[in-house]
């Protein structure tokens, strides 16, 4: 008879929820180049096939239910294989739903509150962080639409109105279901300059700690010439803080950045010009009304 494994109690979970539609689990790609180093610190990646789907057909099994007692060390004994971790990390831009029910009866992500109530079921006693990225509603409504089921722009919204769509609504549910989790939160259209800080807290690293993938998300929107140019600067002018090092990727996108590549092309005809203006213009006074939240921690460049 086997040997039940003793896990480290009252661990650190950072649980990265997506949103959907927005670094396309680019993240998580780049926190996994960092395998040894997260091995120093004691945390742990696992590869997203083995928390995926298991935390998802738990929370959907217990359907509001509470955990067996004996939940939370099943499910660690299934998703991480070393004995020391102190840190787990997991991410699943799909974790509240699929883009398909993002309108569920009505109410930008109505799962939300649901969702985050059986994470934290499942993990007691265990420190939770919960991040988020957030996307303008002009380009993700028709990113999150094409990767939806629905055929028709009004079937995939569920009758909500486009002025009710605010991000806020969905960070104080989240606030409001699990005020003892750490809530971190950004915009998706900031992410270039601050990936590497992204990787660290994610991970839980020192905010100093030399990574690997910390310029991965640049490399997709710089030319190569204009990339190439900018290792190479950095390496022989290291910049001495974030703020520094944001100002010489803001200065390189300047110069070399693909336009292409930053330039968003909305082709729905349900959203025109003046639409998608306002729907701009609201997000811009949202992300300040939840910058401003007392409990929520923002990043910007």
């Amino acid at each position: 008879m086997g040997k039940t494994r003793l896990k480290v109690t009252g661990m650190q979970i950072a649980f990265h929820i997506g949103a959907n539609c927005t670094d396309e689990d680019r993240l998580l790609k780049s926190i996994l180049k960092n395998g040894d180093l997260l091995a120093d610190h004691h945390i742990k990646a696992p590869g997203p096939g083995k928390y995926r789907a298991l935390i998802r057909e738990t929370i959907q099994q217990l359907d509001g239910a509470a955990p067996e007692p004996d939940a939370r060390q099943v499910l660690l004994d299934a998703i991480d294989d070393a004995d020391d971790t102190q840190r787990l990390v997991m991410s699943n831009a799909n974790f509240i739903c699929i883009p398909n029910r993002i309108f569920d009866h009505g109410l930008f992500y109505e799962q939300s509150a649901f969702k985050m109530r059986g994470l934290i079921s499942l993990f007691p006693g265990d420190e939770i962080e919960v991040f988020c990225g957030l996307r303008d509603p002009a380009t993700f409504l028709p990113a999150a639409f094409q990767d939806s089921k629905a055929d028709v722009f009004g079937d995939f919204l569920q009758g909500t109105p486009l002025g009710d769509i605010r991000w806020s609504d969905v960070i104080r549910r989240i606030r409001d279901t699990a005020p003892e989790a750490k809530l971190t939160v950004w915009c998706n259209e900031d992410t270039p300059l601050i990936w590497g800080d992204l990787v660290r807290r994610i991970a839980g690293l020192p905010a100093d700690t030399p990574i690997d993938g910390g310029h991965d998300l640049l490399a997709t929107i710089m030319s190569p010439d204009g990339m190439n140019r900018f290792t190479t600067y950095i390496r022989k002018h290291p910049p001495k803080t974030a703020e520094q090092e944001r100002k010489i990727i803001m200065a390189f996108l300047d110069k070399f950045a693909l336009e292409d590549e930053i330039e968003e092309v909305i082709d729905l005809p349900d959203l025109n010009g003046p639409i998608v203006q306002a729907l701009s213009d609201a997000y811009d006074d949202d992300v300040a009304m939840i910058a401003a939240m007392p409990d929520v921690t923002f990043i910007s460049p």
